[in-house]
């Protein structure tokens, strides 16, 4: 079982991090939602050293409902 994973801050530095950390330690993600401000929607940040590629998303829309964890790395 895997758990519904979001990153809050994905695209500064702390939050690509705590990408990388969780993709290096084969963290057990169902799913993983990138999320930052409105500048960066829609962007494309690598996932760990795996080539897995996520559309970062606006943390403002964002639906946290069903979610499993939620880490935060925004200013």
């Amino acid at each position: 079982m895997g758990y519904k994973v979001v990153v809050a801050g994905a695209t500064g530095n702390v939050g690509r991090e705590m990408l990388n950390i969780l993709a290096e330690r084969e963290f057990p993600c169902d799913a993983i939602a990138a999320l930052a401000s409105s500048r960066s929607q829609g962007v494309e940040i690598e996932f760990g050293e795996t080539g897995r590629m996520l559309k970062v998303q606006n943390l403002d829309n964002f639906d946290f409902t069903g979610w499993d964890i939620a880490l935060f790395a925004a200013g």
